[in-house]
């Protein structure tokens, strides 16, 4: 046996339930990798049907394909580099999520998952029986101490295979993507490499499954907890790794080591990932945005045309007497600059429509919300309308700021397959539009040149519903929203403990009741990419019946 082996890491983008096509994906990095003299390839965790597979995987007939796909894999893969596959597995015990290591045409070693996640928005407990504390993976003379993701956050599972001299720990994962959070995932690889002193590689997936994105950047650390490699964050990629016998380990030769970028950059690629792959997954080919002439539309348009180009990228401005000429001229520069189609369909007619519908029904009362949520709704239709017509998908484009307190209209602005925004606050869509206005990613699909009119960034929001109408007429400005929201939702705090970081006690309670009575739209909102610690659905799961901040009325306390 060689002193040296090669590897080859696959982090590739597959397609949930595609198992054909993720089937063939990794027929080509395996070919890529024979001609470059690999001894193995390994991919990101349940890389055969797709991260994750929720309750899809439990389908009889899955099985059955899933078996018969990795059989022939094996057949067709006997001369060249094994392939440790992740992969859901089912044998005489149960359904498992299982890391197969195929050579020589069968499969020749295997483990199950030993840690299931039963978090945020991981229910793995609820869909595979948990693998017994794994053994290494004898291969070619060589100790592997094979985990899948959650193992790797717990030491048990590293302690154990340390103990049966693991000479290289190799990760498997489907780590989904927030802010900051590869930070934490070195951090954790450090620490099992601290307890151990097993060099570590991590692979992970890229892409995006519905409200989850992946950003990759799969990495590798030496014994010494050096980083010797990484791969780029938000594309596919297969990175080379030489591994050498010394002493007890396998070391790790120094590859690429790509960059990390910083939470801004990261979190747009994220949001140009999301749009593209929901929308070129569910098999649509163009995307439509109601561009209002505010910073969320705007945002969301740049976003798309980024991801998608602006060929694949149809606004719509829909103006009502209430509509600026500053909204009108912004909306018009801003789909200019984008180099995208605008068109204009006014609705005034359609109000007064409305008005003299419902006229007798609403004989004695006073204008108020209603007709403002009738103008939002009567854009949703025809945003719908137009969907239904041409094939494309809505994109909503309303922020977690308003999400969370119901600052939207249900059937009205909440329309669309997809918000990208859905997980953003006000302050981060100033932030990122800030940002991308200053610079271009670098796979942008869009124009080379500034693309916000500068009073698009600098304008009090409105949702222009009424005369003179500003946000700030119903909610605090949103500086001070969002810091009590991120109190409230992602450190979930009561009043006391909010009012504690300096807040105003009888606006949190406003602000906390507003987000309870929210919660019936929320659960019909359009799914929309996880960026946070915590997304409006994935990881806060409230119920809609719950009338516990009703005490605050009676008792006035926390």
């Amino acid at each position: 046996m060689s002193d040296s082996l090669k590897l080859a890491l696959l982090q590739l983008n597959p397609i949930m339930g595609d198992i054909t096509g993720n089937m063939t994906k990794l027929s080509k990095a395996w070919q890529k990798a024979r001609e470059e003299g690999c001894d193995i390839v390994i991919t990101s965790e349940l890389f055969l049907t797709g991260y994750p597979p929720q309750d899809f995987v439990l389908k009889p007939r899955i099985h059955k394909i899933l078996r018969r796909s990795v059989e022939e894999l094996a057949r067709e893969t006997a001369s060249g580099p094994a392939i440790l596959l992740g992969t859901p597995w089912k044998d005489e015990t149960g359904l498992y999520n299982a890391a197969l290591l195929l050579e020589g045409g069968q499969i020749i070693a295997q483990t199950y998952k030993h840690e299931l996640p039963n978090y945020g928005p991981f229910d793995e407990k609820r869909v595979y029986q948990k693998g017994k504390l794994p053994n290494v993976m004898l291969w070619r003379d060589c100790r592997l101490g094979v985990m899948l993701c959650e193992d790797m956050w717990n030491e048990e599972v590293s302690r154990h295979l340390a103990a049966q001299d693991a000479e290289l720990f190799i990760v498997m994962n489907g780590s989904p993507y927030e802010a900051e959070k590869n930070k934490l995932r070195h951090s954790i690889a450090q620490k099992r490499i601290d307890e151990t002193g097993v060099p570590l590689i991590y692979i992970n997936q890229v892409g995006g499954q519905d409200e989850l994105l992946f950003e990759g950047a799969s990495f590798v650390y030496d014994s010494k907890k050096e980083i010797v490699a990484q791969a780029q964050s938000w594309g596919e990629e297969i990175l080379p790794l030489t591994v050498h016998h010394q002493d007890r380990y396998l070391v790790p030769q120094k590859s690429t080591v790509a960059p990390s970028p910083e939470k801004n950059v990261s979190t747009y690629q994220g949001l140009m990932v999301g749009i593209h792959d929901f929308v070129t997954k569910n098999k649509f080919e163009r995307v439509l945005i109601g561009l209002s002439g505010g910073i969320d539309s705007a945002l969301t348009a740049a976003i798309a045309v980024d991801a998608l180009g602006s060929n694949k990228v149809r606004t719509i401005m829909m103006p009502s007497p209430y509509t600026s000429a500053e909204s009108l001229e912004d909306a018009a520069m801003m789909a200019k600059n984008l180099e995208c189609r605008l068109d204009t369909i006014p609705i005034s007619d359609t109000m007064r429509a409305f008005d003299l519908a419902l006229s007798e029904q609403f004989m004695g009362c006073e204008p108020d919300v209603t007709e403002e949520n009738i103008q939002a709704r009567i854009r949703g239709v025809l945003l719908m309308a137009l969907a239904n017509k041409s094939g494309a998908m809505v994109l909503a484009t309303g922020n977690k700021s308003e999400m969370a307190v119901g600052y939207t209209t249900l059937y009205g602005d909440m329309c669309g397959g997809y918000a990208p925004l859905k997980d953003v606050y006000k302050t981060g869509v100033y932030e990122l539009a800030q940002w991308r206005q200053n610079n271009k990613p670098e796979t942008s699909h869009g124009p080379n040149r500034t693309i916000f009119p500068d009073r698009i960034l600098t304008k009090a929001p409105s949702a222009e519903l009424r005369p003179n109408q500003k946000d700030e007429d119903s909610l605090p400005p949103y500086e001070i929203l969002d810091q009590i929201l991120h109190c409230l939702i992602e450190q979930d705090l009561g009043v006391a403990e909010t009012m504690a970081m300096g807040q105003d006690s009888q606006i949190i309670r406003q602000i906390y009741m507003m987000l309870d009575a929210a919660e019936y739209k929320r659960q019909q909102s359009p799914s929309g990419p996880k960026v946070s610690c915590k997304h409006l659905g994935l990881d806060r799961r409230y119920p809609i019946t719950n009338r516990y901040a009703d005490r605050w009325h009676a008792q006035k306390t926390d």
